[in-house]
């Protein structure tokens, strides 16, 4: 078998040249698992499917868009690159900073990231950077640095990350053969639904897909009800939500997540917290899928609106049934504290063999 990362397997559609030094992890080519438990757990008419990023080489959606970022940062020239985080970002740009041999630094705000992620950026040598503040406050400082030093900011902001991010959606159509209906996923810096949203468009386009087999779906953003600067409509100075990957108070890519949501003709809007940990605990319970808090977004999305009546359940003229998509965006294993806190703790016996074929139910 021979393996390729996005940029190799999607080369056509990305800028990229014959120059461009290809810096890959073998990225991409995650699982989009068929969801039937869930769907009989709910009672559903339709086809749901997870697209599990967390199989990510660093457990997470962003090494699609590191991987164009830092190899774009090597063709030109870059000798180091720098970005403020939350955590996946961190771990990511560290990872394929030292697949490129280039020095990275990130800025995080202290106190708001999960160790499972923190970890990682040390391990793979970067210099990390705890601030005093939030998110935002990282991001000012890491761009008023950018300005003024030869360094490459490798943040969302940097558009080819969103270039690399937009593969997920080529995935999808490859395997599904079409779009989906809808197509539900977390919203923090909103990055990720901005980079759905311009990847479905223009495969349909360059494919030359006629309506019949590619009706673009709808975009379903989810915000954490305390980290809700979009639907708010105002930034929000401290956000608060146990999802730390998306504990963002003013997204970097606020208006085109909202372009993403108009053009598409869906939603941006919350969930709370417990809605986030409870569909948390049925995608490891119910499919085997162990996801940091943040992914559990697009899931607790999904049975909101599916609760209040709010779905054409009517299938396209390209599905047999209705298909929707949850965007699942990191491992679980990013924020283990999380689980344990989660999880039931396990009963201490006595080594005997009729208690513990009790307490089994045998």
């Amino acid at each position: 078998m021979i393996y390729k990362g996005i940029i190799e397997r999607y080369r056509k559609y990305l800028p990229v040249t014959e120059k461009t030094p290809i810096v890959s992890l073998f990225e991409g080519n995650t699982p989009l698992l068929r969801a039937h438990n869930i769907e009989k757990h709910m009672g559903v008419k339709f086809r749901i499917y997870l697209k599990f990023e967390g199989a990510n080489p660093t457990g997470s959606f962003k090494d699609r868009g590191m991987t164009m970022a830092i190899s774009k940062a090597v063709e030109e020239g870059s000798k180091a690159v720098i970005c403020a985080s939350t955590g996946n970002t961190a771990a990511s740009a560290a990872a394929y900073s030292a697949r490129a041999g280039i020095k990275c630094s990130v800025i995080i705000p202290d106190g708001s990231i999960a160790l499972g992620k923190l970890s990682q950026a040390m391990m793979h040598g970067a210099k990390v950077i705890a601030l005093k503040g939030n998110f935002d406050e990282a991001l000012k400082i890491v761009l008023e640095i950018t300005k003024n030093y030869p360094i490459t900011l490798v943040n969302s902001l940097n558009p080819y990350r969103i270039e690399g991010q937009k593969t997920a959606s080529f995935e999808i159509m490859d395997f599904l053969g079409c779009s989906p209906d809808y197509h539900f996923i977390p919203v923090g810096n909103a990055g990720n639904i901005t980079a759905y949203w311009k990847g479905y468009k223009e495969y349909c386009a360059k494919k030359k897909l006629t309506h019949h087999t590619c009706v673009l779906p709808h975009m379903m953003g989810f915000q954490a009800s305390g980290s809700a600067p979009i639907v708010r409509g105002k930034p929000i100075k401290n956000p608060k939500t146990l999802a730390t990957a998306i504990k963002i108070g003013n997204p970097a890519s606020w208006k085109k997540a909202e372009a993403a949501r108009d053009e598409s003709k869906g939603v941006i809007d919350i969930v709370t917290d417990a809605e986030i940990v409870k569909a948390y605990k049925l995608l490891a319970a119910l499919e085997g899928v162990f996801v940091e808090p943040a992914s559990a977004a697009s899931l607790a999305g999904l049975i909101k609106y599916f609760k209040k009546g709010s779905l054409n359940c009517q299938p396209s003229t390209v599905n047999s049934q209705p298909v929707i998509v949850c965007t699942l965006t990191g491992h679980g294993l990013k924020d283990p504290d999380r689980a344990i806190k989660s999880a039931t703790r396990p009963k201490v016996l006595g080594q005997d063999m009729k208690k513990i074929i009790k307490e089994i139910g045998l």
